[in-house]
């Protein structure tokens, strides 16, 4: 199988060497030359992504931010393969498949969203490996729910990064998970470590700090855009935690033992809920 990849990071660097070590054909091209270069100097790549080789493309990985995925299927889809499947790796989902749908109807390819849930707080194509993927859940959010001939087709196109489960949902309720799952869990993090006391931990931290201070390292250009995009379900989000933020100051500051020992008490029963 050819595959190409669009973008040559974190996530499609891995995904270039994990279909490399399976013994596909990739083709990839990233928006910084070099790194593509790179990519077939190390035996990730077989060669570079152009117009003239696209339509030999089986499946097509687009591994960049949102808003750069749309515009390059915008100015491509008129070069892939009708028999052609394309699959997004953003982070979120309602703009790409909105765009992505459209115009796979229009020009006849199968586009599905998806969403690689693996990562680490460093970004580029030096941190990427095959194994980056193994065992992780992939969601995917395709134009029809419960067309199972097509999820499977999908799912055999993904075997290669060797994903340890998959979710199919909608893009809004992606959109609406992946803001409490992944985005308040930045922010709060982001936030946190700007404490002034921050500077003085060594010493005093451990497991606590490490856990809550880990993704405040983070790519801020993709999140920023990833932030923006989803702004209305991680704007709830953030309410809902400011609200609940609110009870324990509330407590603290009148010194109600029973007050805060219930809230305590209340989100340890909530962690042994949702695990």
């Amino acid at each position: 199988m050819t595959v190409g990849i669009v973008g040559l990071g974190l996530i499609g660097g891995s995904m270039a060497k994990a279909y490399k070590q399976a013994g596909h054909r990739v083709l990839a091209m990233d928006r910084d030359p070099s790194v593509t270069a790179f990519a077939q100097m190390a035996g990730a790549a077989d060669g570079e992504l152009t117009m003239e080789n696209l339509p030999s493309c089986e499946l097509l990985l687009l591994a960049v931010y949102p808003a750069a995925a749309v515009r390059y299927l915008e100015e491509n889809a008129p070069y892939l393969s009708k028999t052609a499947a394309v699959i997004d790796c953003c982070g979120i989902k309602r703009e790409v498949c909105r765009a992505g749908f459209r115009l796979a109807e229009q020009r006849g390819f199968l586009f599905v969203g998806g969403h690689p849930m693996a990562g680490t707080h460093f970004s580029g194509f030096k941190y990427s490996r095959a194994t980056l993927f193994q065992g992780a859940p992939m969601v995917l959010v395709p134009p029809v729910l419960d067309d199972m001939q097509m999820i499977d087709r999908v799912r055999k196109l993904l075997e290669a990064p060797k994903f340890g489960s998959f979710s199919v949902t909608t893009a809004e309720k992606h959109d609406e998970m992946i803001a409490f799952t992944s985005q308040l869990a930045h922010v709060v993090s982001n936030a946190y470590i700007k404490s002034p006391t921050a500077g003085l931990h060594k010493g005093f931290s451990a497991g606590s700090y490490k856990d809550l201070t880990r993704v405040a390292w983070l790519n801020a250009p993709m999140w920023t855009e990833l932030f923006l995009d989803n702004r209305d379900c991680l704007i709830q989000e953030i309410n809902g935690l400011t609200a609940e933020l609110q009870k324990y100051r509330d407590a603290l500051e009148a010194g109600d033992r029973d007050s805060l020992c219930a809230l305590l008490e209340e989100g340890k029963r909530r962690k042994e809920e949702v695990g």
